[in-house]
């Protein structure tokens, strides 16, 4: 049956992990407008778009082919890496870069599991931006890849009844999905950091340490991007997110260790920590400090700038409770049963990120075996509790 571009368009739009590929393009490149676009002979079609240039793109956007570099990849299969037009020896003249005014741009093929040409995943920036390091362009393949593999399972989807999914073909879905953003996406980031350390080490100009510091915070962001959508990957398409069970005797140290950090990224807000010596408790640390980590970030992102956040946490009648208060405006009722839902934000909510830290907090939650609520009020604030039994899960 040949598909349209309207059906493209709503198969690319059911892929849960478009927004977030689209985050860690423009957060590791830099450049501020991706898309995922449907290229036929004579129609460019944006099928998901993240804008931060007002560029005027959206979703169902055409453009004639000709005019594009996506015209180009059609023909010949291979991605293009543009730095800085005006630089380039190829590119400099040509009429695309003159017509939508960008100097830097990367772009790479999208093809179907049976080898047709779908479209193109790219991005774009009217400055010019360092995309010459062979990690970009393989990241951007690799999301290539993953849309491919993705887009298979929707066009599946469609086909048949989501409950005659064969659980074969479902585990190797899911396989697929975390190893190539697993391969070639933490490695690439990981040797990126290692670069940049090495060269804070062994320079002291001025000039390169400081964009070397921003090179090594964008990549870190990037890369807790990339550890939330695994995370995100193993809840939804797994058995819920790992845990490493072992007797923690230790976990009021673990956790004041995150308050401190939290407190040192944010020092002109107030945090007030009530950690009792925990008894010994049957858990997984690490995993718990991240969930921690994500409520104290979502309570200083959106609580009230001159109110204190309040963290506590005790032992209640053999259960493990942790709570994380901010004063600020109520959620109203309707939108609490929303906050742990992936990608999701308050409406009028301006802040950047995936939307996916209460979703991995309660994740984490369900995976010892515990739960997570959230009641506000405007006497009392905002209050996410976590509580666990003191023997952790079975898992």
């Amino acid at each position: 049956m040949k598909r349209s571009v309207t059906d493209d368009i709503s198969a690319i739009s059911r892929i849960n992990a478009v927004p977030a590929i689209l985050q860690v393009i423009t957060e590791t490149t830099g450049l501020r407008f991706a898309a995922v676009a449907r290229v036929t002979d004579d129609s460019w079609t944006a099928c998901a778009v993240l804008d931060r240039i007002d560029f005027g793109m959206h979703v169902g956007s055409e453009l004639e082919v000709t005019t594009t570099l996506c015209h180009e990849i059609h023909a010949s299969h291979e991605t293009i890496v543009i730095s800085k037009v005006s630089e380039d020896a190829r590119y400099r003249d040509h009429h695309t870069p003159r017509i939508y005014g960008f100097e830097s741009y990367i772009s790479s093929p999208i093809f179907r599991t049976d080898g047709s040409f779908f479209g193109t995943v790219c991005a774009l920036d009217p400055l010019p931006a360092n995309l010459s390091d062979g990690s970009t362009r393989a990241m951007m393949e690799s999301f290539a890849k993953l849309l491919a593999v993705q887009l298979e399972a929707e066009e599946q989807f469609e086909a048949t009844e989501a409950a005659l999914l064969d659980a074969r073909q479902t585990a190797e879905l899911r396989e697929q999905f975390i190893a190539l953003l697993g391969h070639d996406l933490r490695n690439p980031l990981a040797s990126i950091i290692s670069g940049t350390q090495l060269l804070l080490r062994r320079s002291s100009e001025p000039a390169i340490t400081g964009i070397a510091e921003q090179m090594l915070t964008a990549t870190h962001r990037a890369s807790r991007l990339v550890d939330d959508v695994l995370d995100f990957a193993r809840g939804r398409l797994g058995n819920g997110i790992p845990l490493n069970i072992r007797e923690c005797d230790n976990l009021h140290e673990t956790l004041a260790h995150i308050v401190s950090e939290m407190q040192s990224s944010y020092p002109e807000r107030r945090l007030q920590c009530q950690i009792e010596n925990l008894a010994p408790i049957r858990c997984d640390s690490d995993r718990l400090a991240q969930l921690l980590s994500n409520l104290l970030a979502n309570a200083l992102t959106h609580g009230a700038a001159d109110g204190a956040v309040r963290i506590c946490a005790r032992i209640e009648a053999g259960r493990f409770v942790l709570t994380v208060n901010n004063p600020g405006e109520p959620i109203p009722p309707e939108r609490l049963a929303h906050l742990f839902q992936p990608y999701w934000r308050e409406p009028s909510s301006t802040q950047s990120g995936l939307g996916l830290g209460l979703y991995i907090a309660n994740e984490i939650a369900l995976s010892h075996g515990g739960q997570m609520q959230a009641t506000s009020t405007t006497e009392a604030g905002t209050t996410f509790i976590f509580s666990m039994p003191t023997g952790g899960s079975a898992a």
